[in-house]
């Protein structure tokens, strides 16, 4: 065995600048995750580098990580800012938004800073706009559908109180929420 069939630690200057180019390409077209990134250069590199070993692929992942933050390319808080202002504007709750956010590999203090803002009775609104359900309601309310109703509060993560509340407001002061939490 020579040492050209030994796959070294160290990547080699080609894998480095796909590294580079990748992060460049994947970065221009949607926001990522240190995660995210991560993630996705080590996937795409065991394809384009059939012999790469397991210490090229952590390195050449770390590289294209360490050269998204040196350009500025990537902020995990800035991430999650802008994840929670658009989910809590589409009906999610922060339970949800939360979750959603740690499964992407943010840190949860920089979660707890992104949900300051959000506001559960706001997004539970537009929920129910959605959905129409509570003051949004076409249809007779019965027991199977109040049933429906609140469960679907909670499984979408918002408290019973809120849902509650949601459910009991009038279609008026529905819609006045909505349009006071808009920015």
């Amino acid at each position: 065995m020579t040492d050209e069939t030994v796959p070294s630690d160290i990547p080699t200057p080609r894998m480095l600048s796909w590294a580079r180019n990748s992060t460049i390409y994947r970065l221009e077209r949607r926001m990522m995750t240190e995660k995210q990134l991560f993630n996705a250069i080590t996937r795409k590199a065991k394809e384009k580098f059939e012999d790469i070993s397991a210490a090229q692929l952590k390195a050449v992942a770390d590289f294209a990580v360490k050269f998204a933050y040196d350009n500025k390319a990537i902020d995990d808080g800035a991430y999650a800012e802008i994840s929670a202002r658009s989910a809590v504007r589409s009906g999610k709750s922060k339970r949800a938004i939360a979750r959603k956010l740690a499964v992407k590999g943010v840190s949860s203090d920089k979660v707890e800073a992104a949900l300051e803002e959000a506001d559960d009775l706001y997004a539970a609104a537009i929920f129910a706009r959605k959905r129409a359900f509570g003051p949004f309601r076409r249809v007779e309310l019965d027991e199977k559908r109040k049933a429906k109703e609140l469960s679907a509060f909670a499984r979408n993560g918002f408290s019973f109180d809120i849902g509650k509340t949601i459910f009991e407001m009038s279609f008026e002061d529905a819609e006045e929420l909505i349009l006071a939490g808009r920015l």
